[in-house]
């Protein structure tokens, strides 16, 4: 389905029956990241799964504060509002997870339970944001000229999917056409105004979450078990939950074991 918010058309999955569960996708994805689930988890809860600004069937704008992180999760807001939706769950895959974390940090009296999969509350420092910038003007730059194909050729191979050499052709192909079906002044204008340095630091505000929080990496990811640690340390009512065998993206790489989990936290 199309809803209009703040003139920008968000393309939106509905599917199962339930308490609301929002999912959101990671840099590059698409709604299409959470389809594979809806036959487990729309058992239990009403998936709502939109396709983040800038990315897949929602429009692009070219204003780059549409894609401020703060202004996205206004949008879910807004989304939500449309659909006559008070409280959610709510699940978020790595960038997708930041955007998730903002929402729950803002609109804490929507969220019930929150899920971040390989996800951080951003950089700490104002050094490492303004050094980040930097890398991700320079991918943005990059994406804009060179165009999606060599952009995805650079981004499959990066060091934080290396895991996902491994997997079944069938995957890797499937995978490469949906980041392929992207526009380049989305992805580029989501690194300007989303990314992990344009974003403000959560770290302080982490012991203000009252939902119950549930932490997912995988073991081979280690940058991010140790973001997960030191999030477990300050959340009050979290849980970490380590996947053996699979890096950042869990939810491919283990899918039946992630989607279990993720059941039964919910459920619970």
């Amino acid at each position: 389905m199309r809803i209009k918010v703040k003139n920008i058309s968000y393309h939106v999955e509905v599917c199962g029956e339930g308490f609301p569960l929002l999912l959101l996708h990671g840099f590059t994805g698409d709604s299409s990241t959470w389809t594979p689930f809806c036959p487990v988890w729309g058992k239990h809860s009403k998936l709502i799964i939109p396709d983040i600004i800038g990315h897949g069937e929602t429009e692009s704008p070219d204003n780059i504060n549409h894609y401020k992180i703060e202004s996205a999760a206004e949008d879910l807001i807004l989304l939500l509002d449309q659909l006559q939706i008070e409280k959610i769950d709510l699940l978020g895959y790595s960038m997708g997870g930041r955007l998730a974390l903002t929402l729950a940090i803002l609109y804490p009296e929507r969220v019930r339970k929150l899920v971040l999969e390989s996800a951080s509350p951003g950089l700490k420092t104002d050094e490492e944001r303004i050094l980040r910038r930097m890398k991700d003007k320079e991918l943005a730059n990059f994406i804009k000229d060179q165009g999606i194909l060599s952009f995805v050729d650079y981004w499959e191979v990066i060091p934080l999917f290396s895991t996902m050499r491994s997997l079944p052709n069938s995957i890797k192909e499937s995978i490469r056409e949906q980041r392929l079906s992207n526009n380049a002044q989305g992805l580029a204008n989501s690194l300007l105004g989303m990314g992990t340095g344009s974003q403000a630091s959560w770290w302080e505000k982490l012991d203000l979450l009252g939902c119950e929080v549930l932490l997912l990496t995988g073991e081979k990811d280690e940058k991010f078990c140790k973001i997960a640690e030191k999030m477990a340390e300050e959340i009050n009512k979290a849980s970490w939950i380590v996947i053996n065998d699979c890096g950042h993206a869990i939810h491919v790489e283990s899918k039946e074991k992630f989607g279990t989990i993720v059941s039964d936290f919910l459920s619970n």
